[in-house]
């Protein structure tokens, strides 16, 4: 091997260990070596093992390299173009996990439709048939079956791929009624901060489930003595936690009532596929969740995720930043109405078509049409906010746009610790983008977009919203290591370029 292949990886160590907020010395720790030793990896004087890369790639969550296929996946993007013509959302990958986890209540088959071939839904799958689920891919790989055994084997669990997912959060709440004693990983994902599982821990609790968190796995006892014996609260409104306790209530013997639960779409996905398994859920679209157990359920169920609201988002973006006349079509516009209406206010020109349903039969699509706008900069600042807010997911699209936008626009992600520093990479790309602090982003603009090569940033949006700024700059740019991305979106690159991107998939090492 070469001394500029040393470099080179050398260099790729380096900036994903910075993504990861890690010093060399913390590297140094989880690998068991020597600071020193980091740093001539990462100037390039140090012969490296295949060997050493896995592991280092594997301690940074970054695939610098893979054994057994031609290495890590990156984007070569040929920006400046115009998109144009049409191109549908794909089902939500958020409530494609969510059925996932849910079909361990089931012990019927269960067929999910349209599901999403993305890295989340992979590691899921292959923590499910680890533990003796079986699942194929049926309808030329479009639908995905789902075959319970009759004794789930929780030692044999796949512990890699479960802690490349938070997800795996969300196995809790099933499994309390399955098993008295079991262990999971801790959940893993995308780097955004500390992030507790406390908010499951006393919703879950009530359901008898006691956990302990020692060397790297959650140790879970289960008093089945224990029942709500009175409503929920919900400490904090999020999804997954809704999700979990939803999970919870759907096979207890009785009536559960959940408080200050999510209403996203996730969450009513999910509430529609436990009512095609014979659970009642009164209040479905509301923050409170009055959910009629079942505490056996063996049916065979057929359901169809409904579509993404972040993904139509993206679509949207790249759309504004490109400054394109782009259709979108199966918009699940319940869950875009705010963003649309800040948008409208900062001058953007788009239509609608009118309503129709999705394949779940309840959530409201329509297609949008998007042409080129002069925007101008909010008045008020973006920020997220529970459903019907402006969706947390979206929050980092709205940095691409607004460097778009006349002005200054003020960007405070109040929930994640991490994600508005990774939005400052757009500054590599001609962005003015100033952190005012781990949660609040000043964006000026417009601005003048240019090319350049550069790292995946570790969370899935903000990468997102640098391919999008890629797209925009006149040159051709290079995004590295990009399996952030295909954990979030199926085939990206392909179906953009299908409407005039020019993106190339690359592999170098």
């Amino acid at each position: 091997m070469s001394d500029d292949y040393l470099v080179r990886i050398g260099k790729l160590i380096r900036d994903a260990r910075q993504h990861r907020g890690w010093t060399q010395t913390q590297l140094a720790e989880a690998l068991a070596t020597s600071q020193s030793a980091v740093n001539r990896i990462e100037r390039g004087n140090q012969n490296i093992s295949l060997e050493m890369i896995a592991r280092i790639g594997e301690a940074l969550d970054s695939e610098i390299v893979s054994l057994g296929y031609s290495g890590p996946m990156h984007l070569r993007v040929v920006g400046g173009r115009r998109l144009s013509g049409a191109i549908d959302v794909k089902t939500s990958k958020n409530a494609c996990v969510a059925l996932l986890c849910a079909s361990l209540l089931n012990k019927g088959r269960t067929t999910l439709r349209r599901v999403a071939r993305i890295e989340e839904v992979y590691r899921l799958l292959e923590v499910l048939n680890s533990i003796g689920v079986r699942t194929r891919w049926i309808n030329d790989g479009l639908d995905l079956e789902i075959i319970p055994p009759g004794h789930l084997d929780m030692a044999a669990i796949d512990a890699d791929a479960a802690r490349r997912t938070r997800s795996i959060i969300m196995f809790l709440g099933p499994l309390l009624h399955r098993l008295r004693q079991f262990k999971l990983p801790y959940a893993g994902g995308c780097d955004l901060g500390t992030r507790t599982i406390e908010p499951h821990m006393i919703a879950l609790r009530r359901f008898g489930l006691d956990i302990t968190a020692t060397e790297g796995l959650y140790h879970a006892e289960v008093d089945r003595d224990v029942v709500p014996d009175r409503p929920i609260v919900l400490t904090e409104r999020g999804d997954t936690v809704t999700e979990n306790a939803l999970l919870a209530a759907a096979r207890h013997d009785g009536t559960t009532v959940i408080r200050n639960a999510s209403s996203n779409y996730m969450v009513q996905d999910l509430c529609f596929f436990l009512e095609a398994l014979g659970v009642r859920v009164d209040g479905i679209g509301t923050t409170t969740l009055t959910v009629h157990g079942v505490p056996q359920i063996d049916v065979d169920v057929d359901y169809s995720p409904s579509e993404d609201p972040v993904e139509a988002m993206s679509l949207l973006a790249a759309a504004v930043v490109t400054e394109s006349e782009l259709t979108i079509r199966r918009v699940p516009i319940e869950f875009l109405e705010i963003e649309l209406a800040v948008l409208e206010e900062m001058g953007l020109d788009h239509d609608r078509s009118g309503e129709y349903a999705a394949d779940n039969g309840r959530t409201r699509l329509v297609d949008l049409t998007v042409r080129p706008s002069k925007l101008e900069a909010p008045i008020d600042k973006i920020h997220p906010m529970p459903f019907p807010g402006l969706n947390i997911d979206n929050v980092p699209f709205f940095a691409a746009i607004a460097a778009t936008a006349q002005g200054q626009t003020l960007i405070h992600d109040w929930v994640y610790d991490n994600r508005a520093i990774y939005l400052t990479d757009l500054n590599r790309l001609g962005g003015r983008l100033q952190l005012l602090d781990p949660h609040r982003v000043l964006v000026e603009g417009p601005t003048r977009w240019r090319a350049a090569e550069m790292m995946c940033p570790p969370a899935l949006r903000p990468a997102v919203v640098v391919l999008l700024a890629m797209m925009a700059a006149e040159g051709t740019s290079v995004l590295r290591n990009v399996y952030v991305i295909n954990r979030g979106y199926e085939d990206l690159a392909e179906r953009l370029n299908s409407v005039g991107a020019q993106i190339e998939i690359f592999r170098d090492i």
